[in-house]
């Protein structure tokens, strides 16, 4: 049985529970209450108080949340939640498609290791399944139509700042990030942003929140959305965290609205 004390940060998993049984899948018990309360009877009462309303909230849906915590687990290699989760995000809507481009994607965003890391413990929960190489996505897809305009622009400005201090990473940040990763259609570009902005407030890099917030809002996030992505990281990444990400967020705001 796994370490209890962080199976009670599941709080969709119960449903999924449910819903293997009816399936015919066997299920492990959530034995929240007994394993819990033994070591941190306090964590356990706002498991079943704070977090599971959380969940409820309808500033994101269920979907989107599975999304956010498995950015924000992957970023911070928080390994012995990353199974439960992923068997929820299957649960709430997410493919294994979509699972397995937001690994790729943060392996550019929150390091290789991490994304490795993910690989092992996913793995499993696909084999369970039988998802297999016809449910994942290709290697090299055709990739979705490259806005130019936009892309000359970002890769000027970060040439202009960046190009003489170090050249390399100006190259694979346009050749390999922005005109192939981000171009990727396993993810939707929404989806990709989602992923990205949850993986930077979870890892406390502020700095590189306002462009990516603007890209994700242009792609279709909406600011009640973006700022529930933050309440929502305040549970899986720490208040710090969270309202670090707040200041930047606001700025972002009012910036948009002028």
């Amino acid at each position: 049985m796994r370490t209890a004390a962080l199976l009670v940060l599941l709080p969709v998993f119960a449903l999924a529970q449910n819903e293997h049984a009816i399936r015919g899948r066997k299920s492990k018990p959530m034995p929240i209450q007994d394993d819990t309360a033994v070591v941190a009877p306090a964590l356990e009462r706002y498991a079943q108080g704070p977090l599971v309303e959380l969940w409820k909230r309808p500033g994101l849906t269920p979907r989107d949340r599975s999304v956010v915590t498995l950015a924000a687990l992957i970023a911070r290699n928080q390994t012995v939640e990353m199974p439960h989760y992923f068997e929820a995000a299957l649960e709430s809507g997410v493919k294994p498609r979509e699972i397995s481009e937001i690994i790729t994607h943060l392996a550019f965003y929150a390091g290789w290791g991490n994304a490795m890391s993910a690989v092992e413990l996913v793995k499993p929960v696909f084999a369970a399944r039988s998802i297999g190489a016809d449910q994942l996505p290709a290697a090299s897809p055709a990739l979705l139509p490259l806005d130019q305009d936009a892309e000359q622009k970002r890769a000027a400005a970060v040439e202009q700042q960046f190009g003489k201090v170090a050249p390399g990473i100006v190259q694979y940040t346009t050749d390999v990030l922005f005109r192939d990763l981000w171009l990727r259609p396993g993810l939707a570009p929404r989806d990709r942003s989602l992923v990205t902005v949850s993986a930077l407030i979870a890892n406390g890099q502020a700095a590189q929140i306002p462009y990516h917030l603007n890209r994700a809002m242009d792609n279709g996030l909406t600011q009640e959305q973006a700022a529930e992505v933050i309440t929502h990281l305040a549970f899986y990444a720490g208040w710090p965290n969270a309202f670090s990400a707040l200041q930047v967020a606001k700025d972002v705001f009012e910036k948009r609205v002028k």
